[in-house]
């Protein structure tokens, strides 16, 4: 998944003040996991996790949403992204994004796209271009917030700006559906948001 991918990369980046047991444990869960060797993973990830590290929460999160050694749960894959979610770090937005994912798919909680976009918010907040790309859409289809050309080419604008796959097409998309008035209103909105460093868009 990229988003674990993403995380894995920020935290091995930040390897260098961590402690060495703490970093020596997390290698041998992340080299287990790489070998899809789940409960091996596991066995060094839940201690990690229950001392309080994102990147650890996040892995178990995904262990319990795939059911990688351990039986499926929704509800204890929501409880470890939201720990995760919660915490006050570089790589907080990855599991904000997750988060927005258990309630955009209704994953052990009822689907509620409100909730979602919050979420998606957060994430969007901190730079990440898939939640820019996401809010897209959702102010495109009127998914947890009301239907919006505007701002759903003011984000599709922003996700292509830093180079989402597919923002810029989907960006023209709804272009098409504008006026001219309403696209300089979008393209103004975007590079407000831009300077504003993502806040309160």
């Amino acid at each position: 998944m990229k988003h674990l991918r993403c995380l894995l990369i920020i935290f091995g980046l930040m390897l260098g003040s961590a402690s060495v047991g703490v970093a020596q444990d997390f290698e041998k869960g992340m080299a287990a996991w790489n070998k899809k060797k789940w409960a091996a993973a596991l066995r060094e990830f839940v201690p990690l996790a229950q001392q309080g590290d994102a990147v650890a929460q996040g892995i178990l999160s995904e262990a319990y949403r795939d059911g990688k050694g351990v039986k499926q749960d929704y509800a204890l894959a929501r409880k470890w992204m939201l720990r995760s979610a919660n915490q006050e770090d570089d790589m907080a937005y990855i599991a904000q994004f997750q988060m927005g994912e258990f309630y955009a798919l209704g994953l052990g909680v009822p689907q509620d796209f409100t909730t979602a976009v919050k979420w998606y918010r957060k994430s969007a907040e901190h730079g990440n271009r898939d939640a820019h790309s996401v809010l897209g859409h959702a102010y495109y289809k009127g998914l947890g917030v009301p239907q919006d050309n505007v701002s759903a080419h003011m984000w599709f604008n922003i996700a292509a700006s830093l180079g989402h796959p597919q923002a810029e097409k989907d960006r023209d998309i709804v272009a098409r559906k504008m006026t001219s008035v309403e696209l300089a209103k979008a393209q103004k909105r975007a590079s407000a948001c831009v300077r504003k460093n993502y806040k309160g868009c």
